[in-house]
C-alpha cells in the first residue's frame, strides 16, 4: 500500500514539474499540419514617435510582407484539403527590452485567408501596434508634447520586443498557431 501511494506522489511530482515547464515551441497544436513565419521584408526597426503620431489618430507600424508555410507533418502522407489552414487571427504581445517596466497592450487583430497544406499565405502591410499602443503610455511619454523622455527610465529612447503568432484552424477542425516571431524596436521623441 505505501510502495503504490509513493509511486503515486511521484507521477504526480513529474506531471507538475513537466506541466510547469513553458517554451516558445507550439507542442499542443492538433492535426496533420504546423503553421510557421518564414519570411518578413520591411521589419521596423526604429520609429519616431513625433513622426508615427503626425498621422493622429491613425499612428501605424507595419511589417512590410510577412509569409506563413502550412507544412504537413508527415511530408510521406498523403495530404488532402482538409489540411488547409483558414487564418483566423494574430496577436503582438510587447515586452520591454531595456530598463522599464511599463509596456503596451497587446493587440489582437482577426486575419483571412487560407494557407493551403504544402503551401503559404502572405500579408502585406501587416500593423503591429496601432494608435492604441503608440499614442498610450509608455510610447507617448516620447511625444515632444509630453516632454520626449520615458518617464519611467528618465531615457529618451524605449526598446520594445514584439512577439507576434499567428493562429488558424484546418478545415478538418484542428487549431495551429505559429512559434513567436521576436524583434526589437527602438522609439525616440
Amino acid at each position: 500500500m505505501r510502495r503504490s501511494i509513493a509511486v503515486l506522489f511521484c507521477a504526480l511530482a513529474v506531471l507538475v514539474v513537466v506541466g510547469g515547464c513553458s517554451s516558445d515551441r507550439v507542442e499542443d497544436q492538433e492535426g496533420t499540419v504546423f503553421l510557421s513565419v518564414t519570411d518578413f521584408d520591411g521589419l521596423p526597426v526604429a520609429a519616431s514617435m513625433n513622426a508615427l503620431a503626425a498621422g493622429g489618430g491613425s499612428a501605424l507600424l507595419q511589417i512590410e510582407s510577412i509569409v506563413i508555410d502550412n507544412t504537413a507533418r508527415d511530408p510521406n502522407a498523403v495530404n488532402s484539403e482538409l489540411q488547409n489552414v483558414e487564418m483566423r487571427s494574430y496577436e503582438v504581445v510587447y515586452t520591454r527590452a531595456d530598463t522599464g517596466t511599463r509596456t503596451p497592450t497587446p493587440l489582437v487583430r482577426t486575419i483571412f485567408g487560407v494557407a493551403p497544406v504544402g503551401g503559404t499565405i502572405s500579408y502585406d502591410n501587416l500593423v503591429v501596434a496601432a494608435s492604441e499602443q503608440l499614442l498610450n503610455s509608455p510610447l507617448s511619454d516620447l511625444l515632444f508634447e509630453n516632454g520626449g523622455i520615458d518617464t519611467e527610465t528618465g531615457s529618451p529612447i524605449i526598446t520594445i520586443e514584439f512577439r507576434i503568432r499567428f493562429f488558424g484552424r484546418t478545415i478538418s477542425g484542428n487549431d495551429v498557431a505559429t512559434a513567436p516571431i521576436r524583434f526589437d524596436v527602438e522609439f525616440t521623441p
